[in-house]
């Protein structure tokens, strides 16, 4: 009910605004543009689906299992109100993986989780931004890069484990150029528990710094935040970044993200969670490349909760690199390592080496696309074996 009702005062909302503005559609995958009468502010709506098959069996082709789902379905709001220099972002998810709360009901109240991003941003001086609100950190750039401007079927194994994703709390971000080199900047301080959370603050926060320098300029249309050479470069671009993250007090297993620890008396652990994420983002003529390490610690140490469950702490490598044709067909590989600190529990970051090769063909760049690709997965530990194939075909569809 609670979804149903969230979901009628959006639409409400729309039908409103529309009524009162003047619509733009100026092509397929740039949104529905509404300004209003008095051009004191506007608003842009957006939709998009992933629709996902995924094909696993063992090494032998044995015991193959099949599951089809639909991965993310999004509708999208952005816009400035009263001024260009005060803007906004909404993203709701609608889809079950987006708004599946099993991890988090102690967080959300039990509730859905349907609000990705509810951002406002103020640019009160040029090149310099503050922002209020629940979204994205300024984390590692695979994770920061839209699900939708994906190289591949979805993210990478280091992603996963180490990515600091969503929260609550204050941004500054600033931009510098010096000649035709670029520097970014970007400071965060959020409640450290995720998005949606609305439970009293733990106790710690969740202190962000990341910096991006590009030697060679500024990507074109904002190159270095989607994935592919869609652009297609006439010149060489190169972003290096690196980001810092340390979690006061997390009580879940990667700060934002993962399971709640708690003991036999239903109390939480904490721990202070302490990331670094380095990435490098290269793209020429079609060809690009995107390289990321990571590694996180605990404070805690070789810790395992009575059920077995860890603070994910370790490292990881991934790297891809990908050529596209002239006919929009892309082909791109990627190879990712993950492995637990030395003498540590492999409890939730295992030994894991993935090798994937991946085809797409781009209808009109990341708005409509279909993507598939091959994994060879490898657990490397001693516990256990689980080696496979899988094989992944998705449509992209965003207007």
């Amino acid at each position: 009910m609670k979804f149903k009702a969230t979901l009628l005062t959006v639409i409400c909302f729309i039908s409103s605004f529309i009524m009162l503005s003047q619509v733009s559609y100026k092509k397929f995958g740039d949104g529905i543009k509404i300004q209003t009468a008095d051009s004191n502010g506007n608003i842009k709506i957006s939709a998009r689906i992933q629709n996902l098959l995924v094909v696993k069996s063992d090494l032998d082709g044995t015991d193959p299992s099949t599951n089809a789902m639909v991965r993310r379905a999004r509708l999208k709001f952005s816009g400035f109100a009263y001024s260009p220099k005060i803007t906004y972002k909404i993203e709701l998810g609608l889809s079950n993986r987006d708004i599946s709360n099993s991890r988090d009901a102690a967080l959300v109240g039990g509730s859905p989780k349907i609000v990705l991003d509810a951002v406002l941003k103020y640019q009160f001086v040029k090149g310099h931004t503050i922002w209020f609100g629940q979204t994205k950190l300024p984390g590692n750039r695979e994770r920061v890069i839209s699900s939708q401007k994906l190289q591949f079927v979805d993210r990478s194994l280091v992603n996963s484990n180490f990515n600091i994703d969503r929260d609550f709390g204050l941004q500054l971000h600033h931009k510098f150029k010096l000649g035709n080199t670029v520097l970014k900047l970007a400071e965060s301080i959020s409640l450290g528990e995720g998005r949606n959370n609305i439970r009293t603050n733990n106790g710690g926060f969740d202190y962000t710094g990341r910096a991006e320098f590009l030697p060679f300029g500024t990507f074109t249309n904002k190159g270095d935040y989607f994935s592919s050479d869609l652009a297609r470069e006439e010149s060489f671009k190169m972003s290096v970044g690196f980001t810092f993250d340390f979690n006061h007090k997390a009580i879940r297993q990667g700060g934002q993200l993962g399971s709640i620890l708690v003991d036999s008396n239903g109390s939480y652990y904490q721990s202070d969670l302490t990331s670094f994420i380095g990435d490098i983002h290269i793209k020429y003529k079609g060809f690009s490349f995107l390289t990321e390490a990571a590694y996180r610690e605990s404070s805690l140490g070789n810790f395992v909760t009575p059920d077995g469950l860890a603070y994910n702490q370790g490292f990881g490598l991934s790297a891809q690199a990908g050529y596209l044709l002239k006919t929009d067909y892309e082909m791109a590989f990627r190879y990712t390592r993950t492995s637990p600190i030395e003498g540590m529990s492999a409890a939730s970051v295992n030994y894991q080496e993935q090798y994937t090769f991946g085809v797409s063909k781009y209808i009109i760049e990341h708005n409509l696309k279909f993507q598939t690709d091959l994994t060879y997965h490898q657990d490397l530990g001693n516990t256990f074996v689980s080696n496979y194939l899988m094989f992944r075909f998705q449509t992209e569809l965003s207007f």
